[in-house]
């Protein structure tokens, strides 16, 4: 399917900020989404329609130009029933909490958590940063991604349970039945 949204911005929802320009106590952004970029999102998720699209953030220097991004993001998305195919409104309410380093150390970090998997690792290995691009953290593209991941990919009208048509089988309906009926006639003969 073409897009034409997708190759002209690929981040339909932007709300950059530039990690020079947070103050040392932090800073904290309140995101609305507008009516277009919930309709932009809402083709690439392949939803029927995004209702409405918040997204709360405090953004906190750390030593090492490291970033921590917490907060939510909340939204109302209209999708179909996988079972009845009814219209259905869903609710998500994602936590966030997410460290951003400067490209080259989040690269290395990731290398580093990506060489120790080959060993014996303990099984709670941490995720490496997000790497900080061009010295800006996007947290329009970061709300965008939470949503995405929140969104339930098989939602179901409350109530609405699948039931496969179950048939007695017909004891004469097997794989060999047509050999049966070739030897049965060879008999007859």
């Amino acid at each position: 399917m073409n897009r034409p949204n997708t190759t002209s911005s690929p981040d339909p929802w932007r709300a950059p900020v530039l990690v020079v320009q947070i103050p040392d106590t932090g800073l904290h952004r309140e995101l609305e989404a507008s009516a277009a970029e919930r309709q932009a999102m809402a083709e690439l998720a392949g939803l029927r329609e995004i209702l409405s699209a918040h997204a709360s953030f405090d953004v906190v220097p750390k030593s090492g130009g490291r970033v921590q991004v917490t907060g939510h993001v909340r939204a109302r998305v209209g999708q179909t029933c996988v079972v009845t195919l009814d219209p259905i409104e869903s609710e998500i309410d994602e936590e966030v909490d997410l460290t951003f380093a400067p490209e080259a150390e989040a690269r290395r970090l990731a290398d580093l958590i990506e060489e120790g998997q080959d060993e014996e690792a303990p099984p709670e290995v941490a995720d490496p940063p997000e790497a900080i691009i061009n010295g800006v953290i996007d947290l329009g593209r970061l709300a965008t991604d939470a949503l995405f991941l929140a969104i339930d990919p098989y939602p179901r009208k409350e109530g609405a349970v699948f039931e496969a048509e179950v048939t007695a089988p017909d004891p004469e309906d097997h794989p060999f039945a047509a050999l049966k009926a070739l030897q049965d006639n060879k008999k007859d003969q």
